[in-house]
């Protein structure tokens, strides 16, 4: 959790809430980056309600993310994260960029003109 956490800082995501509170291994963080959230939590801590809910790292989820300065955010991150495609403007209009996660999740950033 404590990765991800720092992952998720470097891509301008801050910490508003959190189990436990204060100390301890966190088990669940919410992180807000203007109108985007995400919560993450650990497998452990779902485990006996949702068994269902296994992995290894990474997976086939792709994360579609708009926003409004898609160049301001890929100069200030693509020196810290790995990159698997840089910008590049798309058939339907769009401006892109993919990028991959601590936890092996694709990120797609993506601004519309």
């Amino acid at each position: 959790m404590k990765a991800t956490i720092v992952f998720y800082k470097q891509l301008g995501f801050e910490v508003t809430m959190s189990v436990p509170e204060t100390g301890g291994d966190l088990v669940w963080v919410m992180m807000v980056n203007g109108k985007v959230t995400f919560m993450f939590q650990a497998f452990e801590s779902v485990a006996e309600e949702l068994p269902e809910i296994k992995r290894t790292d990474g997976g086939s989820l792709l994360l579609y993310i708009n926003v409004a300065d898609i160049r301001g955010l890929f100069d200030s991150v693509k020196d810290k994260v790995t990159v698997l495609k840089g910008l590049e403007k798309t058939f339907y209009g769009s401006t892109e960029f993919s990028i991959l996660d601590n936890n092996n999740y694709v990120l797609t950033f993506a601004q519309h003109q």
